[in-house]
């Protein structure tokens, strides 16, 4: 990788990221704004936004944005997350013009009209209701929301219906107003471009973005607790969480590996232990996953009804084994599988140009794949034990159930597996509403 870095007038900052032999290009805006900078009337509108802004601009109707991209091949697409939103296209090099122009249409230009928000709103509810019928996906949220209680990092992407039906194109206005400032959001050209094109380009059609930064949201803070709802459902579906890592942490890669080395492939512990041996689930895996000011390292099982019982005991055993016996082989496995997915990732434009905007926003700077690599390479075995036993001090971890989970052990018994803290009253309070 050989990026380039410059900002334009209103403070908009322009990355190019040349691929030698490429036809294509992977193109988009990345704004330094989601779900964690809503407030309680906003929750979901992040999502909300995202969807709205291929409504209509006022050079563009709906149709036309869809007809325009896929009249030269292109794909638009936009995601949200809790700290970010974007919107991106994937087209041949000579179409990067259009693609940038629909892109800072949609972006300076949406109409948020009254008939589209109306229809947008029901297609969101829709989405609502399909992530409620698909336990291993809503049970992440369930598992967000118990780890951050009462605060915004805790809420779903999609937002609560009540939120949903409210929202108004005053709403996303303001919000977009507030949220969506040139110093807050990057353009990012990764493949068949070249710099000082995309910079004139920037220039041309984003000078129109406001200028300025935007409100920092508030800080992110821990309670873990316990979320658990009895569903007539044929498996169990379990999430568990402890205090992890920001992105920006100088032991990042050191969760990365003691993550994978748990459950991020099938020779790692939890997959060994828990389906290979004892046969108790079809799938589990771990994963760290890191934000700005915070981060957690996730356990995920699906399993039956009997099956639950034994699943907790497993986890921490597994996890307080690492900290006592954790050997360089399972280091140098974790780290193998982390540099492929690193490099194999290099060989595509869109992951290319989400990397960028990951590193920028959370390190404010640009890491090389050689200095990634040189990161994991100075890992060792011990570092691991160590991060792995301060993980087995939190005192409240974070547990998520949904399906036939009566049989799964209780919170507090769970809590004394690692620092021993009994279920503290806003998470009963929690695990009394849902039941």
């Amino acid at each position: 990788m050989n990026p380039e870095i410059s900002c334009i007038s209103n403070g908009l900052t322009v990355v190019t990221d040349p691929m030698p032999g490429l036809e294509s290009a992977a193109v988009g805006v990345w704004v330094n704004t989601g779900t964690r900078n809503e407030t309680p009337p906003e929750m979901g509108i992040s999502h909300m936004l995202e969807h709205m802004a291929f409504k209509g601009t006022e050079r563009r109707t709906a149709r036309m944005i869809a007809e325009e991209i896929e009249a030269v091949g292109g794909i638009l697409n936009a995601y949200t997350s809790r700290e970010q939103t974007a919107f991106h296209a994937r087209v041949l090099k000579n179409d990067v013009p259009v693609a940038l122009d629909i892109i800072a249409d949609i972006l300076i230009r949406p109409t948020f009209e009254a008939g589209e928000l109306e229809r947008e709103r029901q297609v969101v509810l829709q989405e609502l209701g399909q992530a409620r019928d698909t336990p291993d996906d809503i049970i992440f949220d369930h598992l967000q929301n118990t780890m951050f209680q009462n605060q915004a990092m805790g809420w779903p992407i999609l937002g609560e219906e009540a939120t949903v039906s409210a929202f108004s194109q005053q709403m996303l206005r303001d919000y977009m107003a507030t949220n969506y400032r040139a110093g807050a959001m990057t353009l990012i050209a990764s493949g068949a471009v070249e710099h000082g094109a995309m910079v004139r380009l920037a220039e041309d059609l984003f000078g129109g973005l406001k200028s300025g930064a935007i409100p920092a949201p508030p800080a992110a803070r821990y309670t873990g607790g316990e979320f658990r709802l009895e569903e007539d459902l044929e498996q169990a579906h379990l999430a568990f969480a402890l205090p992890g890592l920001a992105n920006a942490d100088p032991d990042f890669f050191v969760g990365q590996i003691h993550a994978t080395a748990l459950g991020g492939g099938t020779s790692s512990r939890l997959f060994q232990e828990a389906r290979e041996k004892r046969g108790l689930c079809y799938s589990i895996y771990a994963f760290a996953n890191g934000f700005q000011d915070s981060g957690f390292l996730g356990i995920y099982a699906g399993t039956g009804e009997k099956e639950a019982g034994e699943i907790a005991a497993v986890v921490a055993g597994e996890m307080e084994a690492m900290a006592a016996n954790l050997t360089e082989a399972e280091v140098a496995r974790a780290r193998a599988q982390i540099k492929v997915s690193l490099l194999m990732g290099l060989e595509r434009p869109g992951t290319r140009a989400e990397q960028i905007a990951c590193q920028l926003f959370a390190l404010g700077r640009l890491q090389s794949p050689a200095e990634i690599v040189a990161h994991l390479d100075a890992i060792d075995a011990a570092q691991v034990r160590g991060y792995a036993a301060r993980v087995m001090q939190c005192a409240v971890p974070a547990m998520a159930a949904v399906g036939p989970v009566s049989r799964l052990e209780s919170h507090a018994r769970f809590a004394r597996r690692f620092g021993g803290a009994a279920l503290p009253s806003a998470a009963e309070s929690m695990v009394k509403a849902a039941l």
